[in-house]
């Protein structure tokens, strides 16, 4: 077993979950770490007063085997950030911790992860919103921004919501957006960006 990323039996939770340890360097995880990392989490990137946390739906298993959220190959959520006007330069996935210093945090609406997010069960995302809830009173960020609009759907028992603005969690103002997965066909990358724009001249209104 490889300890460069599989998950830590140190630091187990049963009651939340296998977590991994952290690698602050790039890595390309093997066949095996990926299948390894089922069930794995990934700690946030977070602290308290952030201009926006952002809020993904779960880790796949290629983030959880490295440690980095949003690092499969394929997944637009960081050259749309860039592009967007989020960060002044495209970013890598293991450089996500850079982003408190610029305001933004990272976190998921559950923490397990899953090869396709097909196999995260609803009572799952209703639990992740309570975490979420949770999460955005102890850390008070301006904004949380939700990728996944079927997650959030059924997270938060809104069946018909759609990409902007939806009701605030507490003091926190809220925007849901599409998921910057590569399965996410029907959001090609230029649509993603122009989501993201929208919710950045929102952040940004004086």
């Amino acid at each position: 077993m490889s300890g460069r990323n599989l998950c830590a039996s140190g630091l187990n939770d049963p009651a939340t979950g296998p977590d991994m340890r952290s690698s602050p360097t790039a890595c390309t995880p093997t066949a095996a770490e990926i299948r390894s990392a089922t069930g794995c989490r990934i700690p946030d990137v977070i602290a308290p007063d952030l201009t926006v946390l952002f809020c993904g739906v779960n880790p796949g298993l290629y983030s959880a085997a490295t440690q980095c959220h949003f690092a499969r190959p394929g997944n637009r959520f960081w050259p749309a950030l860039h592009l967007a006007g989020f960060t002044t330069r495209l970013m890598a996935p293991h450089e996500s911790h850079e982003l408190l210093g610029s305001g933004f945090g990272i976190t998921s609406l559950v923490r397990r992860a899953t090869a396709t997010v097909r196999e995260v069960a609803p009572s799952e995302l209703v639990a992740g919103r309570r975490r979420l809830i949770h999460t955005v009173r102890t850390y008070r960020p301006r904004w949380v921004a939700v990728f996944g609009v079927g997650a959030y759907r059924t997270a938060f028992a809104r069946l018909n919501a759609q990409v902007g603005q939806q009701d605030a969690l507490g003091d926190s103002s809220v925007w849901l957006l599409p998921s910057p997965s590569g399965a996410n066909g029907s959001y090609p990358l230029v649509n993603l960006i122009r989501e993201l724009r929208a919710f950045y001249s929102a952040v940004h209104q004086p």
